[in-house]
């Protein structure tokens, strides 16, 4: 199985900084906000340090220090809470386009190479990884940002009582460098390989829970659960790894921080005693970095977030470098030609075998066939759904409509939409009347917190949709398969409606819907077997005669 790609750092780069450009202006204007919280943050030790000399030369008049410190801290408070609000204000805007984006490649994207991926990894891209993004962008990112803006004037700060001071600061650098070199070539890989686990576990749960009635009807739990299990303590392990790694990390820096705060207290005495500085400007020296403590556990605890956000990203990102697909020839007529169609699932053996298909327009056609004959994918070539791994084809503008309908979350007059964003309620009172829905109210709420509807109510909206868009050619894969439910009559009659003067082809999961088609094909291991007729086909001793006395004596 071939995932979807991921895409590199530069790729990634390069789409943040296009969808950062719209918003320049207001990351420019977090920038500096976040930096003057920074720089009124260094008063606080700066104003400390006075204190103390004022304590050590006798000066006993304190109020105005202590006004000043309770001012900087509120300062540095307030622009920090402005800051952090502009830049999740900023992320926003701009994850919102990425998702947009990222949506539409998904619902542009081959079918072959999606099913070559796996829907799970697809979902998990389009579900989890969306969700890591976010939630980083919200909680990771403007906290990441502040730290790092403080971390820097805080050294700017010691520079400015002394640069020795600084230099001694610096000393923990080398330790950092040795903890970060060790992080970074150990978290990348970690988090992209928790985020590709991920998508296979939610491949397995797709796989089971999509055949949960052929695992139970041959007894396979026994084989198809553990196969989930392992995938999920997969996904467990992959956490761990990362959490061990973090706590590795953690201990490093803890190093590098015992390294600084020594050389800075030593340099620090050294200065005092030589006369090179005050006692406060020591102490303020000191509660600088040592503030820088704080500072770096905001770093920690974010860049795990970042680095696992940093994955999703990439992941994001690689569904927008699959080259979007050449639309299909343009093509204004109402019917269907394919010569000598062969298909095959990514290199797999052939599932059609030069099937030649012309369908005048108007006409409507039945395919029928055992289970495994190639109906399906027939079909989805004629709804281009699947491009044919060789041949011709010819189609117009056409719409495909399966037994698998999904009702989306919201009104029922936004779900119809969906098919015409701009049709009047009219428009959509009409569709639902044609295909016999008049239990439905376009305000009504359905989907996810909505109404639950029926499986035959959600085949009907789905006619409804058809309707409303009015291709020239529709196709129908048995998307009246609930026709041996209670609305089995009103799901045939909705679909003879919406069918009535179109072009189509019509999967027939029973043989009464192939009855009323102007012309049968006959399918068996994607061969054309029979064509012709229903009654011409009834009086033949071939597999059309005898599927349909098979179901006339089942009747």
């Amino acid at each position: 199985m071939r995932s979807l790609p991921v895409a590199t750092g530069r790729e990634c780069w390069a789409v943040v900084r296009e969808l950062l450009a719209p918003h320049r202006t207001r990351a420019i204007l977090a920038t500096v906000v976040l930096v003057a919280a920074a720089a009124v943050g260094l008063l606080g030790p700066l104003i400390l340090g006075e204190i103390v000399d004022r304590v050590d030369t006798g000066e006993g008049n304190l109020t105005w220090p202590a006004v000043a410190l309770l001012v900087a801290a509120l300062g540095e408070a307030l622009l920090f809470a402005v800051g952090l609000v502009l830049i999740s204000y900023l992320g926003q805007p701009i994850l919102a386009t990425l998702r947009e984006r990222v949506v539409a490649r998904a619902l542009k994207l081959p079918a072959e190479q999606v099913e070559r991926g796996g829907r799970g990894d697809l979902l998990s891209r389009l579900g989890d990884d969306i969700a890591v993004v976010s939630e980083a962008v919200v909680e990771a990112f403007p906290p990441l940002a502040a730290a790092s803006l403080t971390l820097l004037l805080t050294f700017a700060g010691l520079a400015t009582i002394d640069p020795r001071l600084t230099l001694a600061a610096l000393l923990m650098v080398p330790v950092q460098i040795w903890a970060v070199r060790w992080y970074a070539k150990r978290a990348g890989p970690a988090y992209a390989q928790e985020r590709a686990i991920s998508g296979e576990r939610a491949q397995a749960i797709l796989d089971v829970v999509g055949g949960a009635k052929t695992i139970r009807a041959l007894g396979l739990d026994k084989t198809a659960l553990p196969r989930v299990e392992a995938r999920s303590l997969s996904s467990v392990a992959a956490v761990i790894r990362t959490i061990r790694i973090s706590t590795h990390f953690s201990s490093r820096l803890n190093a590098a921080e015992f390294v600084g705060t020594a050389s800075v207290l030593v340099v620090g005495f050294f200065l005092v005693d030589s006369d090179a500085i005050t006692v406060g400007a020591a102490t303020a020296a000191a509660l600088l970095f040592i503030r820088t403590f704080d500072t770096f556990n905001i770093v920690l605890g974010t860049i795990d977030e970042a680095n696992r956000a940093l994955a999703a990203l990439a992941r994001l990102v690689g569904v927008l470098q699959v080259p979007e697909p050449p639309p299909p020839a343009p093509h204004d007529g109402a019917h269907v030609s394919l010569n000598k169609i062969r298909h095959a699932y990514d290199g797999g053996p052939l599932v059609l075998h030069d099937i030649d298909l012309h369908i005048e327009p108007g006409e409507r056609v039945a395919i029928v066939g055992v289970s495994g004959s190639g109906k399906t994918t027939l079909a989805k070539v004629v709804a281009r759904f699947h491009e044919p791994t060789s041949g011709t084809a010819e189609i117009g503008d056409v719409a495909l409509v399966t037994q698998e309908v999904h009702v989306f979350a919201g009104t029922l007059a936004d779900d119809l939409r969906l098919a015409q964003p701009d049709a009047p309620d009219a428009a959509l009172q009409h569709a639902l009347h044609a295909v016999g829905a008049d239990w439905a109210r376009l305000d009504t709420v359905v989907g996810l917190g909505g109404v639950e509807l029926t499986p035959a109510q959600a085949q009907q909206l789905a006619l409804a949709r058809l309707h409303l868009r009015d291709p020239k050619i529709a196709v129908l894969d048995e998307a009246t398969a609930e026709a041996g439910s209670a609305g089995a009559r009103a799901l045939e009659r909705a679909a003879d409606t919406v069918l009535r003067g179109r072009t189509a082809l019509v999967v027939a999961h029973r043989l009464t819907q192939a009855a009323r088609a102007d012309r049968i094909i006959v399918l068996d291991a994607g061969r054309v077997v029979e064509e012709g007729t229903h009654d011409a086909l009834v009086e033949q001793d071939g597999t059309y005669a005898a599927l349909w006395h098979a179901w006339s004596q089942d009747r």
